[in-house]
């Protein structure tokens, strides 16, 4: 195990998932719902069962002799988190990018990293009464700082925009409801955390058919992905029957248009691999993580974020905000840097105690 490592891991996870929507950008005359089952389907379908296939020894034999709490949990987890993927959209619209942004990554981290050592009855032994534990645990606070000082810098880019714009951003801003709503979405993120701790069964089941340590993961995706897959194809299920674009797939729109097929379909499955190789390199990033494996969310999070930023620079999104938020920004990614190096320093502490 190498958890400096699996921080690298957890990085090219984050880039993966601040980059896949950057393809969706170049689809033209699709619908929402039509790009994104297109890509869906490859994320949550195809690239799962297809990398797990390549590097998993056995992996039909893997799953059966699963236990059924280990193969059933690991797909009821993956539709709850699903359904909060869709309520981050409902956050936007209601408390806005900044704040929705604070709320559900903030719940999100905490959740997803401390309930599961917290139900295992661990987390005093692990997280209070250890060194490592110790440093982990300031290393997850210092990425909800860094969290929060990114939304404040976004809270100050809104803050220059006129009432007008500021009402065609969030014209539906409730804060109370969008603070349930954001509770939801953060618990319910969180549940693909819950969902590869309730597969660890599988793990040792794969590990003992003989595939190697990085990719013993893989097969719990196959199963919290087909939830998510479930959650969101219903979801865009009722969108196309809903607007009727279902003949986009085959390249008629209703003003009589022409979507360029080949690209679109293209652009969405490299949307959707993409998207899924950051679970890819995050069960192999956990996987040199030790026994604070957990700690994989809090890394995955702040990646996250980290990239997302850079692609905001990237495509001139804060190049009217002015130096002073710019460096309020750039602080946050610092700090969110920092934590990650920290989590991954604890960790590594934890593995040469083990050792």
């Amino acid at each position: 195990m190498n958890p400096l490592l699996g921080v690298l891991y957890h990085w090219l996870g984050g880039l993966a998932s601040a980059s896949f929507y950057v393809p969706y950008r170049g689809v033209k005359r699709w619908s929402w719902e039509i790009y994104w089952l297109t890509g869906g389907i490859v994320s949550w379908l195809v690239a799962p069962w297809f990398f797990a296939s390549l590097q998993t020894q056995d992996l039909l034999g893997v799953l059966g002799r699963a236990p059924d709490g280990a193969f059933w949990w690991p797909v009821m987890f993956g539709v709850l988190w699903g359904f909060g993927g869709l309520g981050y959209g409902l956050v936007m619209r209601y408390l806005g990018l900044s704040l929705g942004m604070a709320v559900v990554l903030g719940l999100c981290t905490v959740f997803g990293t401390l309930i599961p050592p917290a139900f295992t009855g661990e987390f005093h032994e692990k997280l209070i009464a250890t060194t490592s534990g110790n440093i982990v645990l300031a290393g997850i606070g210092l990425t909800l700082a860094g969290i929060v000082v990114v939304a404040i810098a976004g809270a100050m880019k809104d803050a220059l925009l006129t009432p007008e714009q500021k009402l065609a951003v969030v014209a539906e801003f409730d804060f109370r409801k969008g603070i349930v709503v954001a509770i939801g979405a953060g618990i319910m993120s969180a549940c693909f955390a819950f969902g590869l701790a309730a597969g660890e069964p599988i793990k040792a089941l794969s590990a003992t058919a003989g595939t190697g340590p990085l990719w013993t993961g893989l097969p719990v995706l196959c199963l919290i992905m087909a939830g998510g897959l479930v959650t969101n194809g219903a979801w865009c299920a009722w969108l196309i029957a809903k607007n009727r674009s279902a003949k986009q797939w085959l390249g008629r729109t209703t003003d009589g248009g022409r979507p360029p097929l080949l690209r679109n379909y293209a652009l969405s499955a490299l949307a959707g691999v993409t998207w899924y190789f950051q679970f890819f390199f995050y069960t192999m990033g956990e996987s040199q993580m030790g026994r604070l494996g957990f700690s994989s969310w809090t890394l995955h999070m702040a990646s996250i974020i980290i990239f997302g930023t850079l692609w905001g620079f990237a495509f001139r999104e804060w190049k009217d905000a002015g130096a002073r938020i710019q460096a309020v920004v750039w602080a946050g990614v610092a700090l969110l840097l920092i934590a990650t190096v920290v989590i991954g320093y604890g960790n590594s502490i934890a593995v040469e105690t083990v050792a």
